[in-house]
């Protein structure tokens, strides 16, 4: 080629625009690639495909791909969602959208065959899922479905092509009973929700199929993780609003469930980050990611509502607790409607496999994660 002799053994790639090709000496040809639409896929950068990318998790994983020349691509499940303020960011005037978005269902193989054969990703960062441990009880067929289903059409997709596709499914802190504290790789798994049912059996895939089919697959056991794109429905969020609408002068209650369950509270970004990190490591593997430290929904609350200049004294035990601020206003008030029929009462991670093979650790700063919630 040019002045450089092509040796045995060497592979080299050819582009040319002509469907008639001879070679001419010893050589072999691998593969004929279909020309690409774009010619940017000319550039060889990775592709990459994130399912769920409309979520907290999925904004910050955008960025952090973007930002290391992937070519991205999202699954959406309707065109509405583009209307979302966190995807708005990534579409230009001129068509030339930063992020390749797709239509379709985590439900439908056929469209997950499509997708995947289409785009022919590097790696697959797999977010999505009925994420509701509360809503999972009235929905439990619904959340088996997206989550454990929606995980093996995806795997098996990828063991049906060619593709050496790398897949990080995120899984969940949930998958414990918090009878074991802390909980690492080790930590026998015992699901208390169908939530937790469906991640569970979500984890055994991605591990079948690593193992059978020598996939690069691998499960993030991530703990709670928060940031002010984090949608309402959450506890952490709900604390925040009930803090907002206190400062705009509004008398408001906060209705909560459990005060005392623990939990672990860490910035989104660094668990986008870590998703990443997953996959480049050199073998496929499982890892608990989490900060090690946590704090009681109690503490999250009195640490909130100090920000703005009220500090929370509690009265009364059980479902008759309240909290009431410095003027013995009534702020907090336990509801049995939020209280849980079985919780993990704490959940701490034992990251330590993680922290050494990775060489990252995650933060855990309290107060500046509250302050970043609130935006």
């Amino acid at each position: 080629i040019g002045s450089s002799p092509i040796k045995k053994g060497d592979v080299f790639l050819l582009t040319t625009d002509s469907s008639n090709v001879e070679f001419d000496g010893d050589l072999e040809m691998l593969r004929i690639l279909p020309k690409p639409k774009n010619k940017e896929r000319l550039k060889m950068r990775k592709v990459a495909l994130i399912t769920g990318i409309s979520g907290q998790d999925g904004f910050y994983l955008s960025d952090l791909l973007l930002e290391k020349g992937y070519e991205l691509h999202g699954l959406i499940q309707s065109k509405s969602q583009l209307d979302n303020p966190h995807l708005k960011k990534y579409l230009k005037n001129d068509g030339n959208d930063l992020i390749n978005f797709h239509i379709g269902d985590l439900t439908d193989t056929s469209n997950i065959n499509r997708l995947l054969e289409t785009i022919r990703p590097d790696e697959i960062y797999h977010l999505a899922s009925q994420s509701h441990v509360d809503l999972s009880y009235d929905l439990p067929e619904y959340t088996i479905q997206v989550n454990a289903l929606g995980t093996l059409r995806l795997l098996d997709a990828i063991k049906q092509s060619d593709m050496q596709t790398k897949f990080f499914n995120l899984s969940s802190c949930y998958l414990f009973d918090g009878s074991i504290v802390p909980q690492n790789e080790e930590t026998p798994f015992n699901p208390t929700s169908p939530y937790a049912v469906s991640k569970l059996t979500s984890q055994y895939i991605v591990k079948n199929y690593r193992e059978i089919y020598g996939i690069y697959a691998v499960n993030g056991i991530f703990y709670n993780h928060e940031s002010n794109r984090r949608q309402s429905g959450y506890v952490s969020k709900k604390i925040i609003e009930a803090v907002k609408e206190i400062e705009a002068g509004n008398d408001y209650v906060l209705h909560l469930g459990n005060l005392d369950s623990k939990r672990e509270w860490g910035f989104a970004s660094e668990y986008a980050y870590a998703s990443w990190l997953m996959l480049q490591q050199d073998k496929p593997q499982d890892f608990v990611v989490g900060t090690g430290v946590v704090y009681s929904i109690r503490e999250f609350v009195e640490e909130a509502y100090r920000q703005i200049g009220l500090n929370i004294t509690w009265k009364g035990i059980g479902l008759n607790e309240k909290g009431y601020d410095q003027n013995d206003v009534l702020r907090i008030v336990v509801d049995s409607k939020y209280v849980r029929l079985v919780e993990p009462k704490i959940l701490q991670s034992d990251a330590a496999r993680f922290n050494e093979i990775t060489g990252f650790k995650l933060t855990d700063d309290l107060a500046k994660l509250i302050k970043e919630i609130k935006g």
